[in-house]
């Protein structure tokens, strides 16, 4: 059996970072941790930067054909290789067309190297991801608070995931994260008993 992969998905500024460390300390073996921004910040910053691109363009068509592929071929090869070894992992990033999609999530699970893998779907809304971006203060945000109303359309703010997932909602109005997350890692270990 492989070692489990669990996914954090969600917007940018939906709260992916908060959850995946939170699971990152209640699931035993730790999972190693590929985070998309970690793995791939500084790449993106200078590719758009040799391109002439705006240094906060992290959607878009230009962005969606020419890095954003490469950024999930990349965690996805290096996922498939670390639990081939038995090591559970971690992915953060908003892989927003592989869980808005049935079929495309039952493929991307396959390149990863099968089940079992659980995605954890992040809960947000508008409000509350304008309220963070807004606060967190990054130059890669600025586009998206530019034109808020057409990125929150991109990235399906308001659309539940089509692939299998697990919700950890964290909306400012939501119940205390870390309780949600004891519950949905008991909900895992069920499925895997």
């Amino acid at each position: 059996m492989n070692a489990p992969v669990w996914v954090v998905a969600g917007p940018p500024g939906a709260g992916k970072s908060t959850v995946a460390a939170l699971l990152l300390d209640t699931l035993e073996p730790a999972p190693a941790l590929l985070d998309k921004d970690t793995m791939y910040g500084p790449f993106v910053a200078a590719t758009l930067e040799a391109n002439g691109r705006p240094p906060g363009e992290r959607e878009g068509p230009w962005y969606d054909e020419h890095i954003k592929p490469y950024e999930y071929a990349g965690m996805t090869a290096t996922a498939r290789e670390v639990r081939a070894h038995g090591c559970p992992v971690l992915l953060s990033g908003p892989f927003t067309g592989q869980i808005h999609d049935r079929d495309r999530w039952r493929s991307w699970v396959a390149e990863l190297g099968g089940d079992p893998v659980y995605l954890v779907w992040v809960r947000s809304d508008r409000a509350t991801v304008r309220h963070r971006l807004t606060v967190r203060g990054l130059e890669r945000d600025a586009a998206k608070l530019a034109s808020f109303e057409e990125f929150a359309a991109r990235i399906r703010l308001d659309d539940e995931p089509a692939a299998p997932h697990l919700t950890v909602d964290n909306r400012l109005t939501a119940r205390p994260l870390r309780d949600q997350v004891a519950g949905l890692t008991a909900q895992a270990k069920q499925r895997l008993a």
